[in-house]
């Protein structure tokens, strides 16, 4: 079988002000392409397939557009993070084509998309786990588990002193305020319907878990992920997806062979501690792996190289992972230097770029403009003090005088002197407000 991993497409995002339609038309023609050329059985696209819960309409359109061609070619397996709004990416999926799966429910996370093998038999188990927020269900799960495994949590001791709503019932009790506890349960329900598919078939079947989670030993990139952050507990162990929630049903299940992560944006392996730990499966630990974005979404994303992750597995499990370059139509560089280096022929490489200028030392009036003169497209000026270097303030106390103020930040940020008639401008706005305040 050869799947195609892919998640945070983000569609609908900008890069400081720049619209990203066009790479991200670009990126889904490679991934049409790339499909056709390899021969995928399934892509599995593990979350935030938008940047916000109600996306552009264009966003909308080109996300039709491209499942309507996967779907031509494949099995698209796709599930909401925490950037989508869930019920609107999940809405209608009892209507899609059959080759179309979006799974938004907690309810479906122990019910497989089966990827059929080229003899028409069962070739992948794909349990595909939308994001779960701990506040939306710690309630949510419990119930489920009482009903398909058996497990009863008796009402938990944190949970006692909190009101109750009709999203948390009181009950059969809640999972721990974290992700780790909620992905934990999920993959428990996996465990009991994985476990009776492995008993009662004669060959095994491969398995995938798709999941949305910032998982303990991954790399963030600084300003790029939305915090996922509950009480303060955002992370999910790596064991849990080798224990299957801790689930006792973990051994005799066969165990997990791919976890295809969503959410953090550098395309990454997450290793597994050298010690499996207990009620771990024996002989086959799963490859956890995040594909990571297919477009960089901020500067501290440029330095890397983004790619789909195209595996191949077999009954024994992974067999082979290859990471395919990804398309970036807009190349993106920082810049470090004075002014004079940075105007110099050494950044020339920079030219035409979408550029991030952080000067050292000063920051001479007008560098802005010069810098978008000598690059094109500068979309962030920073100045890098050093250590040493006292840090500049102005206060503006009650004895600062208004006009002067507002004089001094226009000719900031608007890199020239204000002209007579803008402070002429400013001064009658001044007056204004004093009079309404006398009058008021």
């Amino acid at each position: 079988m050869r799947i195609l991993h892919t998640s945070d497409w983000h569609l609908g995002r900008t890069f400081h002000g720049r619209v990203l339609d066009d790479a991200h038309a670009a990126f889904a023609d490679h991934l049409v392409d790339l499909v056709e050329a390899e021969g995928v059985d399934a892509v599995v696209i593990s979350g935030d397939v938008y940047d916000r819960a109600i996306p552009p309409t264009d966003s909308v359109r080109l996300l039709n557009d491209t499942l309507r061609r996967l779907t031509d070619r494949t099995q698209v397996v796709l599930t909401p993070g925490n950037h989508d709004s869930a019920q609107r990416l999940g809405f209608g999926s009892a209507l899609f084509r059959p080759s179309l799966a979006v799974r938004a429910q907690v309810a479906e996370v122990d019910q497989p998309v089966i990827v059929p093998d080229p003899d028409g038999g069962a070739g992948l188990l794909v349990y595909a786990l939308p994001y779960l927020d701990p506040d939306a269900t710690r309630g949510v799960l419990p119930p489920l588990l009482s009903e398909r495994t058996g497990e009863v949590l008796a009402p938990d001791s944190a949970a006692a002193g909190e009101p109750e709503s009709p999203e948390q019932p009181a009950g059969p009790g809640r999972l721990a305020r974290s992700h780790e506890a909620v992905v934990g349960g999920a993959l428990r329900l996996v465990a009991q319907d994985l476990c009776r598919r492995r008993q009662a078939g004669s060959t095994r079947v491969p398995a995938l878990v798709m999941a949305h989670a910032f998982v303990v030993g991954g790399q963030a990139c600084e300003d790029s992920e939305r915090d996922i952050r509950v009480g303060g507990v955002d992370s999910v162990a790596s064991e849990v997806f080798e224990t299957l929630g801790g689930s006792p049903r973990a051994r005799r299940s066969g165990g997990l062979d791919y976890v295809a992560l969503g959410h953090l944006h550098r395309p990454q392996e997450i290793r597994l501690p050298q010690h499996a730990p207990a009620g771990s499966t024996t002989g086959r630990r799963p490859r956890l792996v995040y594909s990571g974005s297919p477009l960089p979404f901020s500067f501290s994303e440029a330095p890397w190289p983004k790619s789909s992750a195209l595996v191949e597995i077999d009954t024994t499990g992974v067999t082979k992972i290859d990471r395919v370059p990804t398309p970036v139509p807009h190349r993106i560089e920082t810049v470090t230097g004075t002014m004079e280096e940075l105007e110099g022929p050494e950044f020339d490489y920079a030219v035409g770029a979408w550029v991030r200028a952080v000067v050292r030392g000063p920051l001479p009036l007008g560098a802005p403009a010069r810098l978008r003169t000598r690059f094109g497209e500068v979309l962030v000026v920073t100045r890098e003090e050093r250590d040493e270097e006292p840090r500049r303030s102005l206060s503006v106390t009650r004895a600062a005088d208004p006009l002067e103020v507002a004089r001094q930040f226009l000719q900031v940020e608007g890199e020239a002197e204000p002209s007579a008639k803008e402070q002429t401008v400013l001064a009658q706005a001044y007056e204004a407000v004093l009079a309404a305040r006398r009058s008021a």
